[in-house]
């Protein structure tokens, strides 16, 4: 079975609002990227809660029989990249958030409405 960008996408934010991420906010790299076609950004409070997103949207992906291709930064939990292939999901610490701005690096991505 294979999950489109927007199924997989709708699964990744579901999952990190489970887990009561904050400020998550989907970018649409369709148009101006090769990288993926989402990149998904989220905040956690603590690191205990940033593992927790992470963990739950890996589960969730796994789920969907999407293999999940690399995950960096559990151990300081301060940004978590999880790379789903066709959907990029940065977790930050919300100190660290800021910080980044990735939404600032890539403005030029047009703002994914969530339901």
């Amino acid at each position: 079975m294979t999950v489109n960008s927007d199924k997989l996408l709708e699964a990744a934010v579901a999952a990190a609002e489970e887990k009561k991420a904050s400020r998550i906010v989907a970018l649409n790299l369709k148009e101006i990227s090769l990288v993926a076609d989402y990149f998904v950004i989220c905040s956690g409070n603590s690191d205990v809660q940033v593992q927790a997103i992470a963990t739950e949207i890996r589960k969730q992906s796994e789920m969907l029989g999407v293999r999940v291709r690399g995950i960096e930064g559990m151990d300081s939990a301060r940004w978590v990249l999880i790379d789903l292939g066709d959907v990029v999901v940065h977790v930050f610490h919300r100190d660290e958030r800021d910080y980044y701005n990735l939404e600032r690096l890539w403005s030029d991505a047009k703002v994914v409405e969530l339901a």
